[in-house]
């Protein structure tokens, strides 16, 4: 038996509603944003594949909620994101600042940075 992994129209659904979150999300968020079409399951098991692409951000919140975030895909090998504490929203940033810290560390710190999900926190120009 082959292992394929193929689109199902269920798949879709969730992943269009994933990409329109410009905030974080709960599991919870997506099953009532589908108006309960898809189950639970479903989106569990969706949620942790694209997890384990690192096509999500995933983080616990003090009330011990799972919340999420999806990441844009990025061709740039050093790039990070900015994360609002306020609105939450998640900014991709891929800049040249962003070689040259990823290469300061490296270089002067002997040290290989894991620069895939690499999020800032702090607040934006908006919640200012």
């Amino acid at each position: 038996m082959k292992n394929k992994s193929y689109k199902t129209k269920q798949k879709e659904e969730i992943l269009d509603i994933i990409k329109q979150q410009k905030n974080d999300f709960s599991i919870q968020d997506i099953y009532n944003e589908l108006n309960h079409k898809v189950g639970l399951t479903t989106i569990y098991r969706y949620i942790d594949k694209l997890l384990n692409e690192k096509r999500l951000n995933k983080y616990i919140s003090n009330n011990n909620t799972a919340y999420y975030q999806y990441l844009e895909k990025c061709e740039e090998e050093n790039h990070f994101y900015l994360r609002c504490e306020k609105c939450k929203e998640l900014i991709h940033i891929d800049c040249n600042c962003v070689n040259d810290l990823f290469k300061h560390i490296k270089n002067k710190h002997n040290f290989k940075a894991n620069n895939e999900n690499v999020i800032v926190n702090g607040i934006c120009s908006k919640c200012k």
